[in-house]
Parts: C-alpha cells; sequence; structure tokens
C-alpha cells in the first residue's frame, strides 16, 4: 500500500519536473486524516521556493486519483490519502493467497552485513543488559535476513587484557579458602558465587596439585580456565535463548596472528603514531575525536583501543558492505576513536553503524534491584529466562528503542494479562488458533460487503505491517515490529470480545475467518521476526 502511494506520488513529482526525490509516506498520527500522508511538499518546497500548501495542491491535482476515496491537503502542506474500500479489499486478498510473502520485500538484494553483539567480557555470567543487547541483535538479523541481505553474526571476545587477569586473580584468592588460607580480595576484582564456584571446580579437579603455587606460577592457567568456563556458561545461555553466532572471535587470536602489532605499524607508517610519556598515541584529533588516544603504554602492553582498531580493520578486509556493532551506551565515547582509527587506514568509516543498548532496571514488587557486576550483587539473564521464560524475556527487552532506558518489571512479566504485553500478543495467536479448530474449515474467501467498520480498521492495520516491517529494516529498529503487534493484538482482542466470529451466517462465519486468517499470517510472521513463538495454544 505504502509503496504505491510512493509510486503515485513520484510520478506528479516527475511531472513537475524532479526525478531524484523519493517521497516520505508516513502513517498518519490520527486515523480521520486518512490512512496514509506525505510531507512531500515540504521537501519541494525549498527546491522550488514556494509555499508548501501551494505545492501541494500542484501536486495534489497530478496525482492519478483511481485508487483514492479522498486526498486532502492539511495544516501547513500534508497530504492525506484515503484509500478506496475496493483497494484495501482486492489488498486483504492478496495478503490471504500470498501470505508472509506480501508482508516483506527483497530490499537487501544480497548485500553483505555484519553483526558484532553481546560480546560480554567472558568474566562473569550474562546480565540483563547483555540480553537486552542479544535480543536486539538477533531479532535485527532476523528482520535484515528477511529483507534479502546476506547476514554474518559474530561474538568478539575479550580473552586478553587487565580484566581477564583480574578474573584469575579473583580466582586464585578464593582458591586459597580450599587450601585453609584467607586472602584479602582486591578492591577491583570480581566478587561472586560464580567465583567460588569456579574455585571449587579447580580444587575438585586438581586438589593440592595447585596448593602453595603463587599467583605468578598458576595465574595464566587459572585465567584459561576461568574465562573458558564462563564462556562456555555464556554460550549456553544464549543458546537457551534462543541466540546463536555465525562465529566468535577471540581478542587473542588477533594478538597470536600479528594483526593488533600490524594495525598499529601501519597507523605509525602512515604518520598517525607518536610517542609521549613512553606510550604511543593515535592522533585521533585529526579525524573528530575530542582527545588523542593511546595505543601501547609505557610499559610495552597495548591498549584494549589497539585491539580494536585491529578487529574492526579486520571485519572491513572480509568483505562487509555494512559493519553493526551492538555496544552498551556507557560506549558512547568510544565510537569517535573507532571511526577515527578505521578513517586513518583509509578505510570507509560510514561503513560501520553503533546501536547503542541503555541500561535495564529490573523491579520486583514496584522496587528498583541494586545491581554490580564488580560487587557481585546482579540479577542473570539465566535467573530471568528460568523465571519467566526466553520468550517474555525477548519480547519486553525489545518494546522500547534500544537506546532508550528500560524497565523490566519482573510480576508484570508474570500476568496473564493486557498488561503483559507478550502475552497478549501470544494469546490473540493462541485464540485465533482455538476459533480455526472450533469453526473445523479453513476460509476461502470472504465478502467485502459484509465487512463492518471495525473490521475495516483491522485490515487497514494489516496492510501497514509491510511499511512498518521496510522501516524496521531501513532505520534498523526491531521494537518497530512490537509495537505494531500489540496494537494489532489489541484490535483484535476487542473485536473478538464485541462479535462472534462463528455464527449461523455461513458467509458471515467465512468472511471473519478471512480476516481472523490474515491477523494470523502477521502476528506469526512479526513474532518470529522477533524470535519469539507464535503458539498455538495457551
Amino acid at each position: 500500500m505504502h509503496k504505491l502511494l510512493k509510486n503515485k506520488i513520484a510520478e506528479a513529482i516527475k511531472k513537475l519536473g524532479f526525478s531524484d526525490i523519493e517521497p516520505e509516506v508516513e502513517i498518519p498520527k490520527n486515523e480521520s486524516f486518512g490512512d496514509l500522508s506525505s510531507p512531500v511538499a515540504m521537501e519541494l518546497a525549498k527546491q522550488l521556493k514556494k509555499p508548501p500548501r501551494k505545492i501541494a495542491e500542484k501536486l495534489v491535482s497530478l496525482i492519478d486519483k483511481t485508487l483514492f476515496e479522498n486526498i486532502e491537503i492539511a495544516g501547513a502542506g500534508f497530504i492525506n490519502f484515503r484509500f478506496k474500500k475496493d483497494f484495501i479489499f482486492s489488498e486483504l486478498e492478496t495478503l490471504l493467497n500470498d501470505g508472509e510473502r506480501f508482508l516483506t520485500q527483497n530490499i537487501g538484494k544480497g548485500k553483505k552485513i555484519q553483526i558484532e553483539f553481546v560480546s560480554a567480557n567472558p568474566t562473569g555470567p550474562l546480565h540483563l543488559g547483555h540480553g537486552r543487547g542479544a535480543a536486539l541483535g538477533a531479532a535485527l538479523s532476523n528482520i535484515l535476513k528477511e529483507a534479502g541481505y546476506n547476514v554474518w553474526t559474530e561474538y568478539y571476545i575479550n580473552d586478553a587484557g587487565k580484566q581477564v587477569e583480574l578474573l584469575g586473580l579473583s580466582v586464585y584468592v578464593a582458591l586459597q579458602k580450599f587450601f585453609g588460607k584467607e586472602l584479602p580480595m582486591p578492591e577491583d576484582c570480581y566478587k561472586g558465587e560464580y567465583i567460588h564456584e569456579i574455585a571449587k571446580d579447580l580444587y575438585e579437579l586438581y586438589g593440592d596439585s595447585l596448593k602453595d603455587k603463587s599467583f605468578d606460577e598458576i595465574g595464566d592457567f587459572l585465567i584459561d580456565f576461568s574465562y573458558k568456563k564462563i564462556l562456555n556458561e555464556i554460550k549456553r545461555d544464549l543458546e537457551d535463548f534462543g541466540v546463536t553466532f555465525d562465529s566468535y572471535l577471540s581478542e587473542r587470536k588477533l594478538y597470536h596472528t600479528g594483526e593488533v602489532q600490524r594495525a598499529i605499524l601501519k597507523l605509525k607508517e602512515l604518520g598517525f603514531i607518536y610517542e609521549k610519556d613512553g606510550a604511543l598515541w593515535f592522533r585521533s584529533t585529526e579525524f573528530g575525536d575530542d582527545k588523542d588516544r593511546v595505543v601501547v603504554k609505557s610499559d610495552g602492553t597495548y591498549t584494549y583501543f589497539a585491539s580494536d582498531i585491529a578487529y574492526h580493520k579486520n571485519k572491513i578486509e572480509r568483505g562487509f558492505d555494512e559493519l553493526i556493532n551492538i555496544w552498551g551506551a556507557d560506549h558512547h565515547g568510544y565510537i569517535p576513536r573507532v571511526k577515527a582509527a578505521v578513517q586513518a587506514l583509509g578505510m570507509n568509516a560510514s561503513q560501520i553503524k553503533i546501536l547503542l543498548v541503555q541500561m535495564v532496571n529490573l523491579l520486583r514488587e514496584g522496587k528498583p534491584v541494586q545491581m554490580s557486576k564488580r560487587a557481585g550483587t546482579f540479577v542473570t539473564l539465566r535467573e530471568v529466562m528460568d523465571e519467566i521464560g526466553s520468550d517474555t524475556t525477548k519480547f519486553i527487552f525489545l518494546t522500547r528503542k534500544s537506546d532508550s532506558h528500560l524497565e523490566f518489571d519482573i510480576e508484570m512479566a508474570k500476568r496473564q494479562s493486557q498488561e503483559n504485553p507478550v502475552y497478549y500478543v501470544q494469546y490473540a495467536h493462541a485464540r485465533i488458533n482455538s476459533i480455526f479448530d472450533k469453526a473445523g474449515v479453513s476460509p476461502r474467501g470472504f465478502c467485502p460487503q459484509l465487512f463492518n467498520e471495525d473490521e475495516l480498521r483491522i485490515i487497514k492495520k494489516l496492510l501497514l505491517y509491510p511499511m512498518i516491517f521496510e522501516l524496521s529494516v531501513q532505520m534498523r529498529e526491531p521494537h518497530r515490529i512490537t509495537f505494531y503487534l500489540q496494537e494489532l493484538a489489541g484490535l483484535f482482542h476487542s473485536y473478538y470480545h464485541k462479535y462472534r466470529v462463528i455464527s449461523e451466517d455461513d458467509r458471515l462465519t467465512e468472511t471473519r475467518l478471512g480476516l481472523c486468517k490474515a491477523i494470523m499470517i502477521v502476528l506469526k510472521h512479526g513474532l518470529r521476526m522477533l524470535g519469539v513463538k507464535a503458539p498455538e495454544k495457551m
């Protein structure tokens, strides 16, 4: 529907002498304004140097009106369109005949996109912020694949540097308790039950062979054992969450293959590295960063930034057309330096798109739960999944735009009511399935004359899904589908309580079953894009 309208407006624009403008089409905030609207007159006003309303009037006079019931100009120059019912019903028929093929288009045309997400340090279990990033990355991967992109998903393992050393030291201190020693836990070390469990595993496996050993002697072994154990648990949690990756790439590997060293050497050869205070600095200010950045410290060790430079160089060299990084919002200040390094290496920094994921505040009985990974006081993704299920967890993570704060109310997530968004949407699908079980037949068609205004409203909502899906793809925002599904489910549940789908009138029954089938097709597709099941019974 939106594509057809865009084409009609584009034809009118060509008659005005413009061929390079793709008209914008929007969903009106109030359905009384029309089915779709366009601000194209405002877009053209600057070029034509005329008032938008005058341009709108000219465009309306040039637009082919065959499919429209009416076209109105509102405000400063918005053009509102209302489609004829015959066209609406023909689109519904196409949806019923084509099924999910009606809902999407090949936008990507095989373009290669890499999505790197989660990439949590293997120093502790996944928390809710990681879970939110996982839900976003998986849903984004689904919608991009569905839209014809060639998608590769990757988890970058930060298994080098200070944080994994601190993990090893934390486990070392915990291990000494099994040998009757009580060492003070350094302030910046990791705490929590999982550290004790790793130490316990080590003691049970290796016993006294680790006794009376200094950290210098067994530190590397403890680091390896600990981070690999945590990484395996992370992989298991993600798999149970319905999230898998095409590859896991190790930071250590970038060092072992010399990629980090070569990336810094390349920057040095290009004149973007200088020495100061015994350290090596990257001239990131030359590319818009607020200050230059250290890549090699005065003690000769590389910074995290150095390996990140090598990693992004590695990704671009693999031939991806676009790189999507999903990062925690606390990494916001990191964006300019990464793009600066890519640019300095002579690569295209505009290939990189960063999506930021804000914090998740967990609520129990209406009160926030205080969390700190370093202190060991946090709720894990696993705990929440076990309590309310992966579908509910995933859907709630996707009920807000990723860069907005999210309050995750556990009690709300358990309710089987309208207050629980995922239950409300899944129940709509299950309820329709129950209607078909009761009817015992599949709809063969519908009678347009029997549709009432409430049903027409639902049909129009269904026909907006391809536009919502396309916007989700273009904006890289899966939450748009979540919003839409909640609205569609709300319309269906209201309809279900107001009307009988199955009645003594066979033609009316078949018409309403046809509408229910169309709703089911859209609900099922939308839920699948979010990685959430569409249950047949609840």
